[in-house]
């Protein structure tokens, strides 16, 4: 039996419609939704990937072993990343990072006002997550203030990565110098967006699309796991949005100083370097594409 889809030519589509009609609110609604769909997509897939480092915060501050690790907060990131691209990247693209928008502006004639559009929502989302997870966590973070004030430690460490509110916002480790934290974060970003780039590269005949997530995924965790020490953002949405929520819960003084700049900026210049390397050097027109 050939099945003809709405709206085609083609006797070998079917459409989901065609043998599973939806209500008719949500066909109302999809008359509308490719305007708006993609930019809550694009929010949601920041705030599945925020708020792994909340455990292991609290666990130092308390003195509890085992509530986290850089192990987990590295697969915890690695399967946010795989869920938003699985269910929205069909929707909006996958972007889910300001500098791949960017980078698809510059090297995949992506809209530029659509570009913008999408990094307003993914720093939204990334907003929104900081704050609910300040919610979520809000008696723990209270107890992990607590104790760091009752050994002395609070006002030292307080906007650091070793206390509360280095859950949201990205701060210097004690002692850490901006030129090896930038040069750390630049060489992070660049090997993601040479993965990113490799991954969806359609002549890439090892990265399969149903690999794609994953392997992305493990980009993101392999940084997580080698780089996160010294200082990384790799993501501007999850840095400006986590910023936006420190500022939010903790005034002015949670800013950041100067490595706010270098989180939220080193990572665009770098996905471009990154991109600009695979194109000159593993990309090759000339390879049949899948």
């Amino acid at each position: 039996m050939t099945i003809h889809g709405p709206g085609t030519a083609n006797p070998n589509v079917v459409h989901l419609a065609d043998f599973q009609p939806p209500a008719k609110i949500f066909t109302i609604w999809e008359r509308h939704r490719h305007a708006k769909a993609r930019w809550l997509a694009e929010c949601f897939a920041e705030f599945v990937s925020v708020g792994s480092t909340a455990p292991w915060v609290v666990g130092n501050a308390i003195g509890e072993t085992g509530l986290s690790s850089i192990f987990q907060i590295g697969v915890a990131y690695a399967s946010g990343i795989v869920f938003a691209i699985c269910f929205c990247s069909g929707t909006s693209g996958g972007h889910f990072n300001p500098s791949v928008t960017i980078a698809c502006c510059l090297f995949k004639d992506f809209p530029k006002m659509k570009g913008l559009r999408y990094i307003v929502a993914q720093i939204l989302g990334g907003y929104v997550a900081c704050l609910l997870i300040y919610v979520q966590y809000k008696h723990l973070l209270d107890e992990a203030e607590g104790a760091m004030m009752l050994a002395g430690t609070f006002s030292e460490l307080q906007f650091t990565p070793r206390a509360p509110a280095g859950i949201f916002g990205l701060y210097l480790l004690p002692g850490a110098k901006m030129g090896q934290v930038f040069l750390n974060e630049f060489v992070a970003d660049v090997m993601l967006a040479i993965v990113i780039w490799g991954s969806i590269d359609p002549t890439n005949i090892l990265v399969p699309p149903q690999a794609k997530p994953y392997v992305i995924a493990l980009g993101y965790a392999v940084a997580i796991w080698g780089f996160s020490f010294p200082g990384l953002a790799a993501n501007a949405a999850r840095d400006v949005g986590g910023r936006l929520a420190a500022l939010t819960i903790y005034g002015r003084k949670a800013s950041g100083g100067s490595y706010a700049a270098l989180a939220a900026l080193t990572n665009v210049p770098a996905t471009v370097v990154g991109v600009l390397l695979y194109e000159l050097f593993l990309a090759d027109s000339q390879r049949a594409a899948r």
